[in-house]
């Protein structure tokens, strides 16, 4: 099912400023906080949702817009809570917002947040992780300035890449996983907690490019139902 669906709020405020290092439970946290606000950016930037719907509050130093639509923030809580667990696992490959016109049906951007894990899951030293995610929540608010004008309403969807091996709960499923054919791609900064880095990059359709045949694709997408 779409993106209009449930979600409860209740991420703790984290602060790096002070800490020299971090755990697998912190860089978690810090990931799956990221997701949360860049989500909310990438809504609010592409006028998924109606302005009037979203507030402004204060995160990474920044002037952050976040949804008050409550069926959507049930929503995105059912979905970072899972993708949570997967990540304290080292389970996650990618999350991919992908945003999809509603009368053409086509897939016109996707944003993919791309996970990697590191072996070593002891505490590590961490640098200017806040500076590294300002600057990615900066490039999504730019966005407006590169990616084309969506002329049409617009819904999205979550696609979570996981290893194979991962437990899927019975309200997940495969899913198509909405390429571009002959997208063009910025990619944007990364960051890393030293345990779990991300690196971001968006995708979009430029008008001319045909319909084909997708890229094969070697890994698990799921999508919550």
């Amino acid at each position: 099912s779409r993106e209009r669906e449930p979600r409860e709020r209740g991420r703790a405020s984290l602060t790096m400023a002070a800490t020299q290092t971090i755990s697998l439970k912190g860089s978690v946290d810090v990931v799956r906080e990221f997701f949360e606000f860049s989500i909310n950016s990438i809504l609010y930037q592409r006028a998924i949702y109606p302005p009037e719907t979203f507030k402004r509050v204060s995160k990474y130093g920044l002037g952050m817009m976040v949804t008050t639509d409550e069926g959507l923030k049930r929503y995105l809580g059912k979905v970072l809570g899972q993708l949570e667990g997967w990540l304290g696992g080292g389970q996650v490959q990618r999350l991919v917002v992908v945003v999809t016109g509603v009368d053409s049906e086509k897939t016109l951007e996707r944003w993919v947040f791309a996970v990697k894990t590191s072996d070593d899951k002891e505490n590590q030293a961490v640098g200017n992780i806040t500076g590294e995610i300002q600057a990615i929540i900066r490039q999504i608010t730019a966005s407006v300035t590169f990616l084309p004008l969506l002329d049409e309403p617009c819904a999205f969807d979550l696609l979570v890449y996981t290893q194979k091996s991962s437990d899927v709960p019975t309200t997940w499923e495969d899913t198509d996983p909405k390429y571009i054919p002959n997208a063009n791609e910025v990619k944007l900064r990364s960051f890393t907690t030293k345990i779990h880095s991300v690196d971001t990059a968006v995708s979009y359709a430029d008008g001319t490019a045909a319909e084909g045949d997708a890229p094969p694709n070697e890994q698990q997408q799921q999508h919550l139902q």
